[in-house]
């Protein structure tokens, strides 16, 4: 029988605009952009120029500091552009994309066919590695170093995250093609974490299945790391997501790089919230064409809310995003003493304002959001709100100031080990010094990374 955990800690943001189960069909722009930036620690070396053909699956650049780890093309075409900035750093490739998708083939075989260094040499040579993300340090994982454990997530929590229940349940036969290469490649059982009530997981193999019920952020993977297996300094756990798990189910039933995604594009300003096929590299504009609310001006999210990217109206998509979140920016929006006001739609942690009662006399509701601070950035605060809203054995704000400090000693000794950015993003939203604790946690990990590798 599956383990249960129960995490109290955390926070279900109310907010409108969630997609319906309902897939609305292809959407993927005529120019694809792959963008080194997306891919967290590497340095790209390019290996096509302007003019070449390309099919899904053919390498565009490698990394320069493990060569065998190649970044591939999503579709077929011709390059249009490597775009170079300062000191020559590669910007972008775009890539003019193909009517049809031809792909480039790797022989498929049974993950049984083949041995964990097999597995691991072919998810090196079709790209699809970038997709394994190790801790510490929440990069792409070094394949030089074995993991003790492997952790894939089978549910989000961020808000208005896509139900992976619906966007796998069709391709449950990738779905466990890609657990068994993982669980192959790393030589242990998957840790299969599962939200309470689902059921289409409860039959994978090879996964050591977890059943967690919480508020978020019990779906991160860093928190169910934290629960069951956390990483102690000398030790090296990896991360797939539930939907990349599919990239690489389908490279060992299929022979091919097929990056298409199941998408949703959500939040208060889509009209339409749904879910939509497309991948990594896409342009945004048609996925959200017609879509999005008039006369206002709008905060596009690649990822959700509290952890994703922002991008331009003619952006693309990032390679990691499993959502569109789009948002009021607000910067129209201006309130008198708006601190003193009652505020009966305003959402607040600390339950200070009249909507916090408004809650308990007539349960949960939706409240407004757009993209401003709402105040700026000053001296924390010994509080303790971090902690109602981390359910991970840590100190958060003794490790924040060790990380502000580039206390390297202590943020081993606190659990940086275990910790992403993604996993404070809450501590970070309810946080009343405003501090960009995402972006500390992901300076000090990289500092860390610097001094002990």
């Amino acid at each position: 029988m599956a383990q249960l955990i129960k995490t109290k800690r955390g926070l279900d943001i109310q907010i409108g605009g969630k997609a319906e189960n309902q897939l609305s069909g292809m959407k993927i722009s005529e120019v694809v952009a792959v963008i080194p930036d997306h891919y967290h620690g590497i340095t790209p070396k390019v290996v096509v120029k302007e003019g070449d053909a390309v099919k899904a699956g053919t390498p565009l650049f490698y990394n320069k500091a493990v060569d065998s780890m190649n970044f591939v093309s999503p579709v077929s075409g011709k390059v249009l552009a490597v775009n170079r900035g300062e000191r020559r750093k590669v910007l972008s490739i775009t890539i003019q994309r193909d009517e049809k998708t031809a792909y480039e083939e790797f022989s498929p075989k049974a993950v049984s066919q083949l041995s964990g260094d097999e597995i691991k040499s072919l998810l090196l040579k079709s790209g699809l590695w970038v997709y394994v993300k190790q801790r510490p340090y929440d990069v792409i994982a070094n394949p030089a170093q074995a993991p003790k454990a492997v952790f894939v997530s089978a549910f989000d929590s961020a808000p208005l995250a896509p139900d992976y229940e619906f966007v796998v349940a069709p391709e449950m036969k990738e779905f466990q093609a890609g657990i068994d290469a993982l669980a192959k490649m790393a030589g242990v059982k998957v840790n299969l974490g599962v939200k309470a009530g689902n059921t289409i997981f409860s039959s994978v193999q090879n996964a050591e299945i977890t059943i967690f019920d919480g508020p978020h952020p019990a779906g991160n993977v860093g928190v169910q790391i934290n629960k069951i297996n956390p990483v102690n300094k000398g030790e090296v756990v990896w991360t797939v997501n539930a939907e990349d798990v599919l990239f690489i189910g389908r490279l060992f039933t299929k022979g091919q790089v097929d990056l298409v995604r199941t998408m949703a594009v959500t939040g208060p300003e889509v009209v339409k919230p749904q879910y939509v096929q497309s991948l990594a590299g896409s342009a945004v504009a048609p996925l959200i064409k017609g879509n999005v609310t008039m006369g206002v001006e709008h905060r596009i999210i690649s990822g959700n809310v509290l952890t994703g990217l922002q991008i331009a109206a003619n952006g693309y998509i990032d390679p990691y995003a499993t959502q569109i979140s789009v948002i009021k920016e607000g910067k129209d929006n201006h309130e008198m003493f708006g601190w003193a006001l009652p505020r009966f739609n305003k959402f607040s942690a600390s339950r200070l304002y009249a909507s916090s009662l408004l809650q308990k006399l007539f349960g949960k509701k939706e409240f407004e959001y757009d993209a401003r601070l709402l105040g700026g950035e000053r001296a924390i605060i010994m509080s303790g709100e971090y902690d109602k809203v981390l359910p991970m054995d840590v100190l958060p704000e003794f490790l924040f100031k060790a990380m502000i400090t580039g206390n390297i000693d202590k943020m081993e000794a606190l659990g940086a080990y275990e910790i992403a950015p993604e996993d404070v993003a809450l501590c970070e939203f309810v946080c009343t010094s405003k501090l960009p604790l995402q972006k500390i946690v992901r300076n000090a990990l990289d500092n860390m990374r610097k001094e002990l590798e």
